[in-house]
């Protein structure tokens, strides 16, 4: 019976939950970004800290959206985990700080306590960061309980067994060209009255979506359907980025992975048409072969006038096939990776798009009034 409901379900209930899960308002999201950003330049150590760093000497990973939860069939995380530990074992071995974006923890469908009993040794993982001092912990709408809650701090020192500092918001400053950059990372759910603290949204997952979803066993985030056109609230996103002066904005939250301003498929898009230009044969062969993995069909066309690199989103850490992605700064680049499962079953680090942060930087326009937006489909 429950094969023939999958059949049947899965892939309305995930097309109903891309469809209503966020409803994003743009002026309500421009404005609690804009008030949360001065408020960690104005008053750093309340909501958030700003950190200077030197490009071609400091690493930092940033990743989000674990939502671990009690490894039951609605806990996303559970293919992923490994990859997790692995990619932790990289970056704590290369001496990276750590950023955690957000929504780590599934507590919207999930105690506390079984959360904790369940992942222990991601906890563990975590804590080899802290010991170095080089692990930031930001909330998202999923664990909004590490920010409201009067216990959260008992309970924060219970699993890392040290206090740990939680944030909304983190501002990383350098210089790049001569000139300031600042690069403002948080979870971005903030102004979005869907997943921003909403007690509806909350009751809905906790009593409707996650017993559906165990029951059925559907995990709605496949990489095809987070690969392709950028989502309302990425675009929004892009919106607010592309009007601000010298900086950068990386969040979390969607579960896609944008990499200056772009889509991973937008970007194949891109480079399909300069290799037309070019008449290069063979990469054009390479490209069409690589959009076509990704499900796009047709001879689709899309128009992108004027975008600033401005918008990075790291993706999440729970994509059905195990997969999790993230956002490297180290070595004077910005580097979208996947780590994915080899053929033997190994954790393996892929490169998925690169830049050097001069480059990036040289790229944004001095104007802060709003450029063309990026026309796509949505």
């Amino acid at each position: 019976m429950r094969r023939l409901l999958q059949k049947l379900f899965s892939k309305p209930l995930i097309r109903l939950a891309d469809k209503y899960s966020s409803r994003p308002d743009k002026q309500r999201v421009h404005d609690a970004l804009s008030e949360l950003y001065q408020k960690v330049n104005n008053k750093p150590g309340d909501r958030g800290v700003v950190i200077p760093f030197q490009p071609e000497k400091d690493k930092f990973i940033i990743l989000s959206d674990q939502h671990k939860g009690a490894r039951d069939y609605s806990d996303d995380f559970t293919l992923s985990e490994k990859n997790y530990l692995a990619a932790l074992d990289y970056y704590n071995q290369q001496q990276y700080h750590y950023i955690n974006l957000g929504d780590s923890e599934e507590l919207w469908e999930n105690g506390l306590s079984s959360v904790i009993k369940h992942n222990r040794n991601t906890f563990d993982k975590e804590r080899q960061f802290l010991e170095r001092s080089a692990f930031i912990k930001i909330f998202g709408n999923h664990d909004l309980y590490w920010d409201n809650d009067p216990l959260a701090a008992l309970n924060l020192k219970l699993i890392y067994k040290t206090n740990v500092k939680i944030y909304e918001a983190v501002v990383l400053q350098t210089n790049v060209n001569g000139a300031p950059l600042s690069i403002f990372l948080t979870h971005g759910h903030q102004g979005d009255l869907q997943s921003d603290g909403n007690w509806f949204s909350k009751w809905f997952v906790a009593n409707v979506w996650g017993p559906v979803q165990s029951y059925l066993r559907i995990n709605p985030n496949t990489p095809s359907s987070n690969d392709h056109l950028k989502t309302v609230h990425n675009q929004i996103m892009y919106d607010w980025s592309s009007c601000q002066h010298n900086l950068l904005l990386i969040t979390g939250h969607t579960h896609q992975p944008v990499f200056q301003s772009l889509t991973h498929l937008e970007r194949l898009y891109i480079d399909l048409d300069k290799a037309n230009k070019a008449n290069d044969q063979a990469k054009i062969e390479q490209l069409r072969k690589q959009i076509s993995v990704l499900n796009e069909k047709g001879e689709n066309k899309f128009n992108f006038p004027g975008y600033q690199p401005t918008y990075f989103n790291t993706g999440c850490c729970c994509f059905d096939d195990g997969d999790i992605t993230g956002i490297e700064i180290a070595d004077g680049y910005m580097r979208l990776i996947k780590w994915e499962y080899n053929l033997q079953g190994a954790s393996e680090r892929i490169i998925l798009d690169e830049a050097r942060l001069t480059d990036i930087a040289a790229g944004l326009t001095t104007e802060v009034n709003p450029p063309a937006k990026i026309q796509t489909v949505l």
